[in-house]
């Protein structure tokens, strides 16, 4: 007799739809190019259309799907056309889908050793496997001091550097007592939001993080920063944390980790975040952005921008992995576990979260897929577009560089200034034929172009620059 109390998808159904599913996404990816790259539509248009309530009852799968079609992708900006060229990239590949998709069949809840061994060990491993195609310091291994573990973001990774370093110069006390008002932290002006947000969050407050100025390439000033330091100690104040960017979010700015770290004495923690720049250094030739690495006590970077792995997932790597576990570990009695007594590692401990997902099965997918060989391959393709790109505004008489290339991005305005900027990218973009987004580069309201789509081609680079050209001579005709 059938059971109507069981709304279930049986196995079958799900069969017919997963199928139906991985052919609407090969078929999404066959036909990208089709779409706007941004839709055009104003807010609130999504929701009118759908309904004011839940439904009653369930509905099928074909109906969903059809609001999917005519509905939700309507109002979908394409981040993974070959003509977004917008912010960073934020890259999904088929290894990775398929990656993603498995951890969710298997629903892992990865919050301690024991939940899912293969989760947290596969981690370890592909961790370790990072630090080997980057060209990390050793001190980021697992089978040192350090360690790493996958994040969501660099936000929560940085914030993680933040709790590490106020407990360990605190002596641990931070947690007990709260935050003292004396600690400072030091960022540069062109660094993310993210380490301004990790002070809020952290205790420190807006009134205790120090923006530090910049040199003529937007990269952290070491003598600047040094001064900032000297100055609030001789205030009563206690330096304690400075976050250092290779690759900012503007311009791709390369702080000079080894000067910043000569700066510092061992009472400081040094952060660096690599977010996007970070996996250039799958390619040898690119590992300079790194000099001084070894001195960091956390480093990170986002294979969910430019290693071709689907958001998220963060690679962060700690020199000292107590620090971390000493600022972050609650250990209630419903967690313990004989293999936590003995040493196993409990991810839990090193993220602001108690639950985790099974992050590791994707990147595991990217890397055996495309092997060190593959992800230069492309790395290299993007940073000799971007070249191109940078060589053709180079010999322009409309537009104008703002500060030098820096790996796949170019920063360039036009010559007749801000306002004729602004203007041409708003009638760029409103065409739908690709997307660019702005930064504020001193006073110069600035375009930026960064080549890092998995599918980007010179074709699309090329259809770029000449559709940036024809709205310039639109905007400002010669």
């Amino acid at each position: 007799m059938l059971d109507k109390t069981n709304h279930h998808m049986t196995s079958a159904e799900f069969r017919e739809a997963g199928r139906e599913v991985v052919d609407w996404i090969a078929d999404y990816y066959d036909w990208i190019e089709k779409y706007p790259v941004v839709p055009d539509i104003e807010p609130g248009d999504i929701r009118k259309n759908l309904p004011a309530h839940p439904p009653e009852k369930g509905e099928s799968f074909d109906a969903m799907m059809q609001d999917v079609d005519q509905i939700i992708m309507p109002g979908i900006t394409h981040w993974q056309s070959p003509n977004f060229f917008a912010y960073f990239p934020s890259n999904t590949t088929f290894p990775s889908i398929l990656g993603e998709m498995i951890s969710a069949g298997l629903g892992v809840q990865g919050m301690v050793w024991k939940t899912s061994p293969a989760c947290t060990e596969l981690e370890t491993h592909m961790m370790d496997w990072m630090v080997e195609l980057l060209g990390l310091p050793p001190r980021f291994l697992s089978s040192g001091k350090g360690g790493g573990v996958i994040q969501d973001t660099a936000s929560s990774a940085v914030l993680c550097a933040m709790l590490a370093a106020r407990e360990r110069v605190t002596a641990r006390q931070s947690n007990k007592t709260g935050t003292p008002s004396n600690l400072v932290a030091y960022t540069s002006t062109q660094a993310h939001s993210s380490v301004q947000k990790a002070a809020r969050i952290a205790g420190i407050g807006d009134d205790r993080i120090r923006l530090i100025d910049v040199d003529a390439t937007f990269a952290m000033n070491p003598t600047a920063l040094e001064k900032a330091i000297q100055e609030d100690r001789l205030a009563g104040l206690v330096p304690f944390f400075v976050s250092a960017t290779v690759g900012t979010t503007s311009s791709m700015a390369m702080d000079d980790i080894y000067s910043i770290s000569k700066v510092l004495d061992d009472s400081i923690w040094l952060h660096v975040d690599a977010a996007m720049a970070g996996s250039a250094a799958v390619c040898p030739e690119f590992r300079g952005m790194h000099d001084g690495v070894e001195m960091a006590d956390s480093y990170c970077f986002n294979p969910h921008k430019w290693l071709f792995t689907n958001f998220d997932c963060n690679c962060f790597f700690v020199a000292d992995r107590e620090a971390l576990i000493n600022a972050l570990s609650i250990l209630p009695e419903y967690l313990r576990t004989p293999e936590h007594a003995a040493g196993a590692i409990d991810y839990r401990d090193w993220q602001v979260p108690l639950g985790r997902r099974f992050r590791a099965l994707k990147l595991w997918f990217v890397v055996r897929h495309y092997g060190s060989k593959g992800l230069q391959t492309h790395v290299r393709q993007h940073i000799e577009l971007a070249k191109e790109f940078e060589s053709w505004v180079s010999k322009s008489n409309q537009f104008q560089l703002v500060t030098r290339r820096s790996l796949n991005t170019v920063c360039f305005a036009h010559r007749k200034g801000n306002d004729a900027t602004e203007r041409i990218l708003q009638k760029v973009n409103a065409t739908g034929k690709l997307f660019a987004s702005h930064t504020k580069l001193g006073d110069q309201y600035t375009i930026r172009m960064v080549i890092g789509g998995h599918n980007t081609k010179h074709r699309h680079v090329l259809a770029a620059w000449d559709h940036f050209c024809s709205m310039a001579e639109e905007v400002v005709p010669q």
